[in-house]
Formats: C-alpha cells, sequence, structure tokens
C-alpha cells in the first residue's frame, strides 16, 4: 500500500522552494521602463548638481511607466543621493535668509499633500505647476528693462514654500514655485544654486516618512533606485561642472527658458491627459 503524504510535508515542499528568492528583491527589467529611467535620472543629475527645474521632467517621465506617486517614491533615494553630494559641493554658498522663510511653508505645504494625496488629482497640479511657471517668465520677460534685484516680503516667501512643498510632494515639481520667490533676487550664482539644494535636500528628507505611511515603498522600488544610482551619480557632477563653468548671466537666461519649457510640457500633459480622461 502506498504512503500518503502529510499535509505539513506539503506544506513545507511548498514554501521551502521560494525562500532563496526572498534574499533577492525583484528589480524591474522591463527594457521600456530604463528608456524612460535613464532620461529621468540624468535631468535629476543636471538640476540637483545647478540647473534647478531641468529635474522636474523626471517624474513625468517615470509615470509614462508607474503612478506618479509611485514614480516620485521610486524616485526618492535617487534625489537623496543626489543631495548629499551636492550639499557637499556647494556647503559653503547658501543664503540662510530664504531657507528661514521657505522651509516653514514647505513644511506647512507638504503637511496638507500628505493630507489631500488621494484626493487630488495629478493633472491638476501639473497644470497649476506649469501656469505658475508660465504666467511668471513671460512676466519677466515683458519687465526685461527692469534688471535690478527685487525681493517679496516674508509671507511671500512662506505662501511660495508653500506651494513649492506640495507640488515637490505630490510629482516632484516644486522648482518653479521656488524659483518665483527667489529668481528675482538675483543670487550670486553659486549662492541661488547652494540655496536650492539645502531647500530640496530638507523637503525631500521629510518625505520619507509620507512615503512609508502612503505605502509607496517596498524592496522592488527600492532595488530599482540602487540600479539607477551610478547613472545618477554621473550626472550629478557633469551638472555641477557645467554650473561652475557657465556664465552668470547665460546661467540666469538658461534658468528662466529652462523654467518656461518646463511650465509649457506641464501644461501639455496635464491638460493632454485630462482630455483623454
Amino acid at each position: 500500500m502506498r504512503k500518503r503524504a502529510s499535509p505539513f510535508a506539503d506544506a513545507v515542499a511548498i514554501t521551502a522552494l521560494p525562500q532563496p528568492d526572498l534574499l533577492v528583491p525583484a528589480i524591474i527589467t522591463d527594457p521600456f521602463f530604463y528608456a524612460v529611467a535613464i532620461p529621468a535620472v540624468i535631468f535629476l543629475g543636471l538640476s540637483k548638481g545647478g540647473f534647478s527645474g531641468v529635474g522636474i521632467a523626471a517624474t513625468p517621465l517615470l509615470a509614462l511607466y508607474l503612478p506618479p506617486l509611485e514614480a516620485a517614491a521610486l524616485l526618492l533615494p535617487v534625489l537623496i543621493t543626489q543631495d548629499l553630494i551636492s550639499i557637499y559641493v556647494y556647503r559653503r554658498e547658501w543664503d540662510a535668509s530664504n531657507l528661514k522663510i521657505m522651509l516653514p511653508g514647505a513644511v506647512a505645504g507638504m503637511t496638507l499633500a500628505w493630507l489631500l494625496a488621494s484626493y487630488i488629482s495629478d493633472n491638476a497640479v501639473r497644470i497649476t505647476v506649469g501656469l505658475i511657471g508660465f504666467i511668471f517668465v513671460i512676466d519677466v520677460w515683458r519687465k526685461r528693462a527692469r534688471i535690478e534685484p527685487t525681493r517679496m516680503g516674508p509671507a511671500g516667501g512662506v505662501f511660495w514654500g508653500a506651494v513649492s512643498g506640495f507640488t515637490s510632494f505630490m510629482t516632484q515639481a516644486g522648482g518653479p514655485p521656488f524659483q518665483v520667490y527667489v529668481l528675482p533676487q538675483r543670487l550670486p550664482k553659486l549662492v541661488l544654486v547652494g540655496t536650492t539644494t539645502i531647500f530640496f535636500a530638507v523637503v525631500n528628507a521629510l518625505k520619507i516618512v509620507p512615503y512609508f505611511a502612503l505605502g509607496q515603498f517596498h524592496a522592488g522600488n527600492f532595488a530599482t533606485s540602487l540600479a539607477l544610482l551610478p547613472m545618477a551619480i554621473i550626472a550629478n557632477f557633469m551638472g555641477i561642472w557645467l554650473v561652475k563653468h557657465t556664465p552668470t548671466n547665460l546661467f540666469y537666461n538658461i534658468a528662466y527658458a529652462l523654467l518656461l519649457v518646463i511650465s509649457l510640457v506641464l501644461l501639455w500633459q496635464g491638460c493632454s491627459m485630462l482630455w483623454r480622461g
């Protein structure tokens, strides 16, 4: 008579097989993902190197493959690594007064985004940020004859810090609102870059707990983030080199031009997705 295996033995046989795979987190292997992810981390590296704003294209690119908030979470370890490099490079070049005014607003904006993340459309955020950036650049160019530095009051800094924190949390699109407050001040080039670096380094660090709470971190996207790190670090140093060798007036012209292009892209993305949906 044939002896029947016990249910316990069957259970052991079933559960024993997958164990080695659990030691290696799943990584995204789809070539299409890397076709959008590699340009995204290059844009992030250039942005963290000093060409602030160009990194705004990273999350929309990854959003072609992943939900926007999950794409933002996947990029967060990359961003934090790049932040650490840029903070070291620009550690002596930053403006404390702007950070004291804008960071409390950013914390408030991120808190609001955390509470409303399930209710706010990503496309509505893209359209809003795109409109802000577009109107700002057009207004600056309309008043081009007036080139002396200008600065809004503290209330304006808190407001734009809050908008920047909110949009950064939702779609990593905090650059245009931040620039609305800071660019008109005509800070020295490296001071502008250092201030931007520290502001977004703090903002990115503060996203860790909310993203965990929203269930956006898991072993798979963290392993994928690690796979993207080498390209991200190379791009970061490229951005640092370019900023240091770009004349100040040209740097500001590039910054405004990038802001206009990025704003138009965000408007196009938001409107086209709303139209399709």
